[in-house]
């Protein structure tokens, strides 16, 4: 694990989209579920784009050459936004996925054999579930060139945080000032949140710290 997935290991989605906002950079994609397991996953990124069949054949099986080229605490991003139910991520795929050590799967688009996955404790982000599979109705046209998720750029080697809240993208030139911007935040809200508990009203704690939190210095 580098320093950096380290360090963005010890956050939250929250902390990050945050810092993302008081720098003025995008990121953050809401609507994208996690399926399987209740673990945050943090790491860097392997892309795959799928597309239309529209008569095209796959030469390797959907996803597994980026599988093949993962490095163990890795996380692989597939982008699906053909708008077909079809799924763009399988029971078969977390196996291999787990094999070679990768941390997750983040999928735009619909993901199968959810139960299967559970059942490997396997994590898997989608943005839907689906029975039906991509024989014959998508095909893999690029591994680890920039895909977009939500309305997001993602580049292979950037960074993500995905958990409960959300999936947050950091590009690989920014992560050192996020990550020092969103401990900062992380620092601050865990301040708040120790002043809460011990029994100052939370009107007093909130009235002006939250408003201001993301202002810049």
């Amino acid at each position: 694990m580098n320093e950096f997935v380290a360090r963005l290991s010890r956050l939250d989605s929250c902390a990050v989209s945050d810092a993302l906002d008081k720098l003025g950079l995008k990121g953050s994609v809401t609507g994208i579920e996690r399926f399987s397991t209740d673990r945050r996953i943090t790491g860097q990124v392997l892309t795959v784009k799928l597309d239309r069949a529209e008569g095209r054949t796959n030469t390797r099986h959907l996803c597994t050459t980026a599988i093949d080229a993962a490095k163990p605490g890795d996380i692989i991003v597939v982008e699906q936004r053909t708008g077909l139910d079809a799924a763009s991520w399988g029971g078969n795929l977390s196996i291999g996925a787990q094999v070679r050590g990768v941390a997750g799967v983040i999928v735009e688009g619909p993901a199968r054999d959810i139960d299967d996955s559970r059942k490997l404790d396997f994590t898997v982000f989608a943005r839907s579930h689906t029975a039906r599979t991509a024989r014959g109705r998508i095909v893999e046209v690029a591994t680890n060139e920039p895909i977009t998720v939500g309305d997001v750029i993602v580049s292979p080697g950037d960074y993500v945080i995905a958990d409960a809240s959300a999936v947050v993208f950091v590009a690989q030139s920014e992560i050192e000032r996020v990550l020092e911007a969103a401990e900062g935040i992380m620092q601050r809200e865990d301040a708040l949140a120790q002043a809460i508990r011990s029994g100052t009203p939370i009107s007093q704690v909130m009235a002006g710290n939250y408003e201001n939190m993301l202002k810049k210095a």
